[in-house]
């Protein structure tokens, strides 16, 4: 498990796990590190791909089936275990509701609550239409995504790193694009609560069809900051406050 999971402030005795899941391009470094700012009621999971961090010599995933197999088979023992949430930024939004929704399917598990962030909802259109987009190769375009996430310029000075960051966003783009949901395949998939959090500076998100996904509460936190507002520390505590309060609200 230990290749799959980064898990840094282990809490064997914690009533709920939050599993979260990166936005594309990145791995665990920053989402791994709630594990020491939640209490000890909640462990923290951060789900690392392959083709990156200890994994990096592994090919990447090849399409969202795959990956929800693996992340699957790994972690079915632990999600039995105990009560879980996701949290997913992104890509990692859609990549958590495409596990949550293979667990309650084959295994009738469900997530005591869904945190979603910077995505439009899975059943949408802008969904559809960028899961359809030509994926660029674009240098610029690759630069100006690693300044977005917080890089420093000393890093965007060794052209292997950079080279490496590129490569892992285009593949994480492709494993995206093999991603689909259809709101025939089931009625209501879930009854779980819903929250969806935006940066006020990003773009405008259709999270209407989040309520036609669960028969459960949705709410929405618009916080100060572009797509990667998750990465400022007052936002950050905001989070962790609002999703202590919810997994704690869920009567485990």
């Amino acid at each position: 498990m230990e290749k799959l999971v980064a898990c840094v402030h282990k809490k064997p005795d914690a009533l709920c796990r939050l599993i979260c899941f990166s936005w594309a391009g990145g791995g665990t470094s920053q989402l791994a590190q709630w594990g020491k700012l939640f209490s000890d009621s909640i462990e923290v999971f951060c789900i690392r791909l392959p083709g990156r961090e200890t994994r990096l010599e592994e090919p990447f995933a090849k399409d969202m089936t795959s990956l929800i197999n693996e992340v699957t088979s790994v972690l079915l023992k632990e999600l039995k275990e105990k009560p879980f949430a996701f949290f997913g930024h992104s890509l990692g939004t859609y990549i958590s509701f495409a596990i949550a929704l293979h667990l309650k399917e084959k295994y009738g598990l469900e997530p005591v609550h869904l945190f979603v962030s910077g995505a439009h909802a899975p059943n949408s259109a802008e969904c559809f239409a960028i899961r359809t987009m030509p994926i660029s190769d674009g240098k610029d375009e690759i630069l100006a995504y690693i300044k977005a996430i917080g890089r420093t310029p000393e890093l965007l000075l060794h052209e292997d790193i950079v080279k490496q960051m590129a490569l892992t966003l285009r593949e994480d783009v492709r494993l995206f694009q093999t991603f689909s949901f259809e709101k025939a395949e089931m009625n209501i998939p879930f009854s779980c609560d819903v929250t969806c959090f935006c940066g006020s500076d990003d773009k405008v998100y259709d999270i209407q069809g989040w309520q036609k996904l669960t028969s459960g509460d949705i709410s929405f936190y618009e916080l100060p900051g572009g797509h990667f507002y998750l990465l400022e520390t007052s936002n950050e505590r905001f989070l962790i406050k609002h999703i202590t309060r919810c997994i704690e609200n869920a009567g485990l």
